[in-house]
């Protein structure tokens, strides 16, 4: 029972990534938008390297967490 327990808490810790990089994906494209309206009308370099650092940070901890020795 303990080994299907720590089975799903494992499938539970990953169930909820897509979710959470959609969410972090669209609030960078929504604040690079944002920030590129403030700053100028015609660029548009934060609406494209905002979501990219997004996904850089979260592949980091992605790995960390998978690196991580298991008790």
């Amino acid at each position: 029972m303990a080994k299907e327990q720590k089975n799903n808490k494992e499938l539970l810790q990953y169930a909820g990534l897509a979710t959470q990089w959609l969410v972090m994906i669209g609030l960078a494209v929504w604040l690079g938008m944002w920030l590129d309206k403030q700053i100028s009308d015609t660029s548009r370099i934060l609406t494209v390297m905002l979501p990219l650092l997004a996904i850089i940070i979260s592949l980091i901890q992605i790995i960390r967490n998978v690196n991580k020795p298991k008790n």
